[in-house]
């Protein structure tokens, strides 16, 4: 394929259904397309840096594989990943005991291939968190990689928040959970995939905490996403993976999400050819 126009993707927030993202990277693999720009928000940062780290989208399909079919050690880096010590909770630390560092997630899952620093990715990167009390999205592209992923993927009551330069960091996507908007004008095409899923009528069961805090974070990602789409315009390219029946924390099911986003694939290469060619 003779590719003349230059494509940037953005990859949004929305917890374990962000696995459908490698299935897109795995198509822009395939159809011989190198993006020049990756803005990501929360998991989608993360599958992002892997990419504009150099893995193509097989590589980190087998290393979410590999690492989710392994549960025992999944669990032991999750423990090692507390914010406090057990022993917290005989002192009324109760919350840092049983909330995650991001910073340690980071590192005890973040894949050997990512560098240090900004700097030293293949493909330019930019990274969304938020500003707990500014209220403001906070955008990284240079400097510590790791401490800006980890920032993004700070969701409040799970993840304790990280502070960068005297402010106090949280999930990107309270603020910006779909960037396409940061990667106007760098690129001829900007591709969002969007993988909260889709609202539903037809559900009633009554969700436990957890995923009621995570249900609500999608109900305000819709919100934030229509509205940009309605004040800003819509990306070129916007893709929505049938991933929405996944729950936000379906880490072990990662074959099983992957299957459910293949479709998204023939999509991407039918509608990017289109608009490539165009």
């Amino acid at each position: 394929m003779n590719i003349k126009k230059s494509v940037a993707i953005a990859l949004g927030g929305g917890g374990a259904r962000g696995y459908a993202h490698i299935a897109v990277l795995e198509a822009l693999d395939e159809l011989g397309v190198k993006p020049v720009a990756i803005a990501g928000t929360s998991i989608g940062s993360i599958i992002g840096a892997g990419y504009a780290a150099g893995m193509s989208g097989k590589d980190i399909r087998h290393y979410a594989i590999n690492l989710a079919h392994n549960r025992a050690e999944v669990m032991r880096r999750m423990y090692r990943s507390r914010a406090g010590r057990i022993t917290a909770i005989f002192g009324g630390g109760l919350g840092d005991a049983t909330r995650l560092d991001a910073e340690k997630l980071c590192n005890q899952f973040l894949p050997d291939k990512l560098p240090d620093d900004f700097g030293a990715l293949k493909i330019p990167l930019t990274v969304v968190a938020s500003d707990l009390y500014t209220r403001r999205e906070v955008i990284f592209s240079e400097g510590p990689l790791k401490r800006a992923l980890a920032a993004s993927i700070a969701l409040p009551t799970i993840i304790r928040p990280v502070e960068i330069d005297g402010r106090v960091l949280i999930d990107g996507g309270a603020t910006n959970p779909l960037p396409f908007d940061l990667l106007r004008g760098r690129a001829d095409v900007v591709v969002a995939v969007e993988i909260s899923g889709p609202p539903s009528a037809d559900k009633r069961t009554i969700p436990n905490a957890l995923e009621c805090l995570y249900e609500t974070v999608m109900v305000m990602t819709h919100s934030i996403i229509s509205g940009k789409v309605d004040s800003h315009g819509a990306p070129d390219l916007f893709l929505q993976p049938n991933v929405g029946t996944f729950r936000a924390l379906d880490f072990f099911h990662v074959s099983a999400i992957l299957r459910a986003a293949e479709p998204a694939k023939e999509e991407v290469k039918k509608k990017l050819a289109a608009l490539l060619d165009a």
